[in-house]
């Protein structure tokens, strides 16, 4: 969980990951944007060799819940 969160801070121009946990609603943070969804699910991608469909990703709310869902596809 601590390296997805690494990661997931890695997509935001700036952020501090000390912010960030796995109860995080991530679309309420600063700099949230679509864009930033777009580098989230390639990020997932990359790192874990999931696709992530947009229409599962916007069911989430919390980090915890999208590292979930990453790891329902594993």
């Amino acid at each position: 969980m601590n390296k997805f969160i690494e990661l997931f801070a890695e997509q935001f121009e700036e952020i501090d990951v000390a912010r960030l946990n796995p109860e995080t609603r991530f679309r309420e943070l600063d700099g949230w944007s679509s864009l930033v969804a777009l580098l989230v699910i390639t990020m997932v991608d990359e790192e874990y060799g999931v696709v992530l469909p947009p229409e599962e990703m916007r069911k989430t709310q919390t980090i915890q819940e999208l590292f979930d869902l990453v790891q329902s596809k594993l």
